[in-house]
C-alpha cells in the first residue's frame, strides 16, 4: 500500500477566526469534508503538534500537520474479478464497469465489488479516498455502467479531485427514459440533497439542498420513450437519476427513481420482456475527459453503450 502522506500548512494571518475543518476543506481540495472530519477526529491533524476539534478556531501562524493514513490491508481483501481495463499507466487508470459491479463496500455489501478487483489488479493504490475505499476518485450508481478514472497514488487522486471539484472533468451520459421530452435539448437546474423521509433516497425538497445541474439533448424519440444524452455539471449522488425524475422522463429500469406499470400498447412483446427482467437502469457512462495530473495531458475515452442497451435500443427501432 501506499505510504501515509503528510502535509504541513502554515496559516496565513487572513484566516484567523476560521473554524479548522473549513481551512484544510479549501487547502486540501483532494480531500472530501465527511473525510477531513475523520482524520481530525482520528487525532491526524495537529495544530502545533496538539490535536485539535473540527471546530477549532485558528488565530493565524500556526503550524497544522496532516496525516493520511493508507488504507488498512485487513478491511479489504483483494479478488480475482476481470476488469475492463481501457487505459493504464503508473499514476491512473481507466476503466468501463459493468451495471452489477458495486464500486465500493457498503451497507450488505462485503465483496465482489471495483474495489476488491483493484486491490487485485494493482499492487498499490491512493489512500486518500480512505480504507473503504482506495483510489476512488468518484463513483457510479450499482446498474450505471460506463467510464470510471481510478488513481493509483496519492498525487493523482490529490490532482484528479482537483480537477472533479472545479468541474474541470467532462462527464457524458446515455440514458432510455419513459415519455418524449418536450424541448430537443434543456438544462435541469434543480438543487438536490437526501430525503428527509428515506436517507437511501436523493429528493428535490428538504433543508440541506445542494446545487445540481445537468444538461440534456434528445438524441432519438420513440412512441413511448426517448434516447438523451447528459452532461452533468455536478456531481451529486444520483443526480442524473433524480433530475430526469424531476422532468418527468424518468430512466427506464430505475428501480428507484424510473419504475412505472407497463401498458401492452406502449411496447413491443419483446421490449415488455426486456424490462420485466432488467434489474438496472439504462444508464451509462458514455464519454469521460480530463487532464492527465501528473503530465497535464487532456485524455478522452469513450465506451460504447453496454450489450443490454444496446439490444434494447435494436428492439426500439424495429419496433411500430
Amino acid at each position: 500500500m501506499a505510504e501515509s502522506p503528510c502535509k504541513t500548512l502554515l496559516v496565513e494571518a487572513k484566516h484567523a477566526g476560521e473554524r479548522l475543518d473549513r481551512y484544510l476543506a479549501a487547502e486540501c481540495p483532494g480531500i472530501s469534508r465527511s473525510q477531513l472530519k475523520q482524520l481530525i477526529e482520528a487525532g491526524d491533524v495537529t495544530v502545533e503538534a496538539k490535536a485539535a476539534k473540527p471546530s477549532h478556531k485558528l488565530r493565524g501562524g500556526e503550524r497544522v500537520m496532516l496525516t493520511v493514513p493508507p488504507p488498512e490491508a485487513p478491511a479489504l481483501v483483494p479478488e480475482d474479478i476481470p476488469l475492463k481495463v481501457l487505459y493504464e499507466d503508473a499514476d491512473l487508470l481507466v476503466l468501463d464497469k459493468p451495471a452489477e459491479m458495486v464500486v465500493h463496500l457498503g451497507a450488505g455489501v462485503k465483496q465482489g465489488t471495483l474495489v476488491n478487483a483493484l486491490l487485485h489488479h494493482c499492487k498499490d493504490l491512493s489512500g486518500i479516498g480512505g480504507v473503504a475505499r482506495p483510489g476512488i476518485v468518484h463513483r457510479l450508481d450499482k446498474g450505471t455502467s460506463g467510464l470510471l478514472v481510478v488513481a493509483k497514488n496519492d498525487r493523482a487522486h490529490q490532482g484528479l479531485s482537483s480537477q472533479f471539484q472545479s468541474r474541470r472533468v467532462a462527464k457524458t451520459y446515455l440514458a432510455f427514459v419513459w415519455g418524449r421530452p418536450r424541448d430537443a435539448s434543456g438544462k435541469i437546474d434543480v438543487p438536490l440533497g437526501r430525503s428527509e423521509r428515506d436517507r437511501k433516497r436523493i429528493a428535490s425538497h428538504g433543508r440541506k439542498l445542494r446545487p445540481a445541474v445537468t444538461r440534456y439533448r434528445v438524441l432519438k424519440r420513440w412512441p413511448a420513450m426517448a434516447l438523451l444524452e447528459l452532461k452533468p455539471e455536478t456531481g451529486r449522488t444520483h443526480q442524473l437519476r433524480v433530475h430526469l425524475a424531476e422532468l418527468g422522463n424518468p430512466i427506464v429500469g430505475d428501480p428507484t427513481y424510473g419504475r412505472r406499470h407497463l401498458k401492452a400498447s406502449e411496447l413491443s412483446p419483446e421490449l415488455t420482456a426486456i424490462l420485466q427482467e432488467t434489474t438496472f437502469q439504462l444508464l451509462h457512462a458514455w464519454r469521460l475527459s480530463f487532464e492527465h495530473p501528473v503530465t497535464g495531458k487532456v485524455m478522452s475515452f469513450e465506451a460504447p453503450m453496454r450489450a443490454e442497451m444496446e439490444t434494447f435500443q435494436k428492439l426500439l427501432e424495429k419496433s411500430p
